[in-house]
Order: C-alpha cells, then sequence, then structure tokens
C-alpha cells in the first residue's frame, strides 16, 4: 500500500576500489598456492620435513621479530635522552629497516613457504631499502591526491601545526560558562 509520498532514496555509494575487489581474491590465491605448494614439498620429501620448514620459520621469525622491536627500542629510548640532554637528534641511517625487519620476521613466522621466501627478501638491506622508497614515494603521492576532508588533509593539517606557517593559530580554548551543558546544536566547524 502506498501512501502517495516517496521514500527518500539512498545516496549512491561511491564505487569500490580495485584493492577491495581484488585484495581476497588475491589472499585467497596466496593459500591455496601456499598448500599446494607445502603438499608437493611433502610428497617429493616428508610430512617431517615440512613441519621441520614451518618450525624453523616460526623460530626464525620470532628472533627476527625480537631483535628488530630491541632495535626500535633502543633507537627511541636514545632519541628521548638526547632530546631531553637538549640535542637534537642525529639521523639513524638503518631506523626506516625495523618496521620491514618485522614484517620480515611476521612474513617467516606465517606458516608457508612462499611468505618464508619473501620473510626472507625483507631481511636483506637492499630489498628494505627499494621497499621503503616505493612506500615513501606511494605516500606522498596518495597525501598530494588527497582532498579537502579526507585523511590526507588531517595530515596537512597536524604538519602545519607543528611547523606553523601563518595559517594555523594554535591556542586552548577556554570556556568561561559556569555551567558547561550544551545550549543547543553546534554550528558546524568552517575555515
Amino acid at each position: 500500500m502506498t501512501t502517495g509520498a516517496q521514500t527518500p532514496s539512498s545516496p549512491a555509494r561511491p564505487p569500490r576500489s580495485r584493492l577491495r575487489t581484488f585484495l581476497p581474491l588475491g589472499i585467497a590465491a596466496w593459500l591455496v598456492l601456499e598448500i599446494w605448494l607445502l603438499t608437493v614439498v611433502a610428497g617429493a620429501f616428508s610430512g617431517f620435513v615440512v613441519f621441520l620448514l614451518l618450525v624453523a620459520g616460526i623460530v626464525l621469525g620470532s628472533v627476527v621479530i625480537k631483535s628488530a622491536g630491541r632495535r626500535a627500542f633502543r633507537n627511541l629510548t636514545e632519541t628521548l635522552q638526547q632530546q631531553q640532554a637538549g640535542v637534537m637528534p642525529e639521523a639513524r641511517p638503518n631506523s626506516e629497516g625495523n618496521g620491514l625487519m618485522m614484517l620480515g620476521g611476521l612474513l617467516l613466522i606465517l606458516p608457508g613457504l612462499i611468505s618464508d621466501a619473501l620473510g626472507l627478501l625483507m631481511l636483506l638491506p637492499p630489498v628494505q631499502k627499494a621497499v621503503s622508497r616505493y612506500a615513501e614515494r606511494t605516500v606522498e603521492r596518495k597525501l598530494r591526491e588527497a582532498g579537502p576532508g579526507t585523511l590526507g588533509d588531517a595530515f596537512r593539517q597536524a604538519a602545519r601545526m607543528h611547523q606553523p606557517d601563518g595559517k594555523v593559530v594554535q591556542g586552548e580554548v577556554i570556556r568561561d560558562d559556569p555551567d558547561d551543558a550544551p545550549q543547543g546544536p553546534r554550528p558546524p566547524l568552517t575555515h
């Protein structure tokens, strides 16, 4: 039964990105390939060899993650000590490699031979530098492409607040109202 009133139409959803479309398919294909490769190796050698490979990957990955975490924590404490002493912290030559070493360790821990091979590749310094440069360029490009009101805009605003260029006035809002109850709907924040 209709009343003559039109039903409100829902706003059109933005199209799905290629990443959201193909990522589940890629993960499924990767899992099938990992299982197939493990069965091939188990058929060629034995199940015990596959078990030893998986355990070795877990142990090696744990050691890599632990050492990278310790190095990252040591770099952090040294930087904080230098800042507290009033000294400008020096740039660390391999500090960006900690996260990539942890990623390599995580890939080693994941069961599978392909993830182990990728994890071992992530431990090589030339691969770490290439991945780091690629990630940095990608993030910079995405931030340049980001429109107003997006996450990129928030990062740009945060950067301006840390390095004021005259567009953002830093301050603190102090409310002097005796009753702190809101008085009604507030207008939207604009520039």
